[in-house]
């Protein structure tokens, strides 16, 4: 990652420096690497300000921040920029991938119309089955509270739908296309 530094109104030290450099590098852990960084910091009497502006592949986001004290400042613009590097994150996590399958699903209400019963769309939704084994599934369904749930079993490769019994056990549908 390069970072470039501008400094207006107060000549930095080289421990300032090095103190950002440091901080920022852990942008890298979030799988932010070939991006380019600029950081600009300035002193208006008391209040010591610091604005970042991210910019890589598909990437540009921006955070500024200000305090009393510089280093304080670097720490508290580093947290904004990690907080919109991990939601930008979840957002591309949530869009589908080559080879992920999305499930629809739709609930149906029966209306007797005297002896014909009738079938009605009232809700559709799309989902993107999450990968995990068939454990993770089970302990996911118990915890949400949910009576079905749909998963990508990373054992097999398919879509899976595991469900809770009435006798308190629980069941699963796989599909073996």
């Amino acid at each position: 990652m390069n970072i470039h530094f501008t400094f207006k109104n107060f000549e930095p030290s080289e421990h300032l420096k090095n103190y950002a450099r440091t901080r920022f590098g852990k942008l890298s852990k979030h799988g932010i690497n070939s991006a380019e960084l600029q950081v600009n910091m300035s002193v208006e009497k008391h209040r010591h300000m610091a604005e970042v502006v991210l910019s890589g592949d598909s990437l540009h986001l921006s955070a500024n921040e200000e305090s009393q004290d510089m280093y304080a400042t670097i720490d508290m613009v580093l947290d904004k920029l990690v907080a919109q590097v991990k939601k930008s994150g979840d957002k591309k996590s949530l869009r589908k991938k080559p080879g992920q399958t999305s499930v629809r699903l739709d609930v149906f209400s029966y209306a007797q119309a005297g002896d014909r019963k009738e079938r009605t769309i009232i809700q559709t939704d799309s989902y993107i089955p999450k990968p995990m084994d068939v454990d993770e599934a089970a302990m996911q369904l118990e915890s949400l509270g949910y009576e079905f749930l749909v998963f990508h079993n990373a054992e097999t490769e398919r879509v899976n739908v595991i469900y809770q019994r009435k006798d308190g056990n629980y069941g699963l549908i796989d599909p073996g296309i």
